[in-house]
């Protein structure tokens, strides 16, 4: 599987010696980056001082990324690590050092209070235990979270909040109107002289693609032209080979037989008939019969047939086409004959 397809923290898992420390850390790191008034520096110091102890193996930098980026997928996925892996008292256990991180200036911020209630929802650990762990860390009960989705939350923060949004919102809304109708206008005759200038490229692309198509034709068909007519020139002068070498084997053959009787005194006989060389080309003595001619014929065209030459060169595959048609009229012959 390509590394591509996981994600960094999928990766980080990959390469962790505990998989377990590792989704503690990022589930710490999450809490630590939602602190108000904190350095990065402060941050990373702190999450190096909780997990000292840990055996993940990795630097922290890669897992405040993670953290920084709002993964919530990894975070999801860090929880299921370490709620599959972990015992009851392990996930009270991290409870315990998120609310630490989360509180170490006596303050919980409002993100915070939301993390820390999703991290006990992922961990198993019910409201009433949770209420009740930050209750003995903190010394006084968890108190209800503000909800920033109500009128009152804003009173209290900011008074001026709604006038001021009202403000921008009309401010910006009318800027974007002014910005859209001058861009429909502009996008409009950008729109047209676009048309224009693809119209005219289309009509000389398709000219010129016609062009070429009649020029590549008429090019192809020369080159077929010539490749006909070489193959042709080639096959031509393979068989003419063939042919005057076919030729001089069976005039060296005839100069040797007869230089043979006269060393051994004999008179030279008459050169063999047609008969006699047809079956010398099917490896045949004279007397064979037509059971012997049929068997012959068949193991020299298993064995010179130039479909048994498809992947050989044009000039070996002319001469075992010359070399099968002087077997074939050699059968034909004898056939008739015998």
């Amino acid at each position: 599987m390509s590394i591509a397809r996981f994600s960094p923290f999928e990766l980080l898992l990959l390469k962790s010696r505990s998989q377990v420390d590792t989704a503690t850390l990022l589930l710490l790191a999450w809490v630590l980056v939602h602190r108000q008034q904190v350095t990065e520096g402060q941050r990373r110091r702190r999450l190096a001082q909780v997990t000292a102890q840990f055996r993940h193996g990795h630097e922290l930098g890669p897992v405040m990324g993670i953290a920084h980026s709002q993964d919530l997928q990894a975070i999801q996925l860090a929880a299921e690590v370490v709620r599959k892996e972990c015992s009851n008292e392990r996930s009270l256990s991290i409870l315990h050092q998120a609310i630490t991180v989360a509180t170490d200036d006596g303050d919980l911020s409002l993100n915070n209070h939301y993390i820390l209630g999703f991290l006990a929802d992922l961990l198993n650990v019910t409201p009433a235990t949770f209420n009740t762990l930050f209750h003995e860390l903190m010394g006084k009960p968890l108190p209800p979270a503000e909800d920033p989705s109500r009128d009152a939350y804003w009173q209290v923060h900011d008074p001026d909040y709604h006038a001021r949004k009202a403000r921008d919102a009309h401010a910006a809304e009318q800027k974007a109107k002014e910005a859209q109708e001058k861009a429909e206008q502009g996008q409009r005759a950008k729109t047209e002289q676009q048309q224009q200038k693809q119209q005219k490229r289309q009509n000389k692309q398709h000219q010129q693609n016609e062009a070429r198509r009649e020029k590549a034709q008429k090019e192809q068909a020369k080159q077929e032209k010539n490749k006909q007519k070489e193959r042709r020139k080639q096959q031509e002068h393979s068989q003419q080979q063939e042919r005057q070498r076919w030729q001089q084997e069976q005039t060296q053959q005839e100069e040797t037989r007869r230089q043979q009787r006269q060393q051994q005194g004999e008179r030279p006989s008459p050169p063999p008939d047609r008969t006699t060389r047809a079956l010398a080309v099917l490896g045949l003595t004279p007397g064979a019969n037509r059971a012997d001619i049929r068997r012959a014929y068949r193991r020299m065209a298993q064995l010179h047939h130039p479909d048994r030459f498809y992947s050989a060169s044009e000039h070996q595959v002319a001469m075992a086409s010359t070399r099968f048609q002087r077997i074939k009229s050699a059968y034909d012959y004898l056939m008739q004959n015998t």
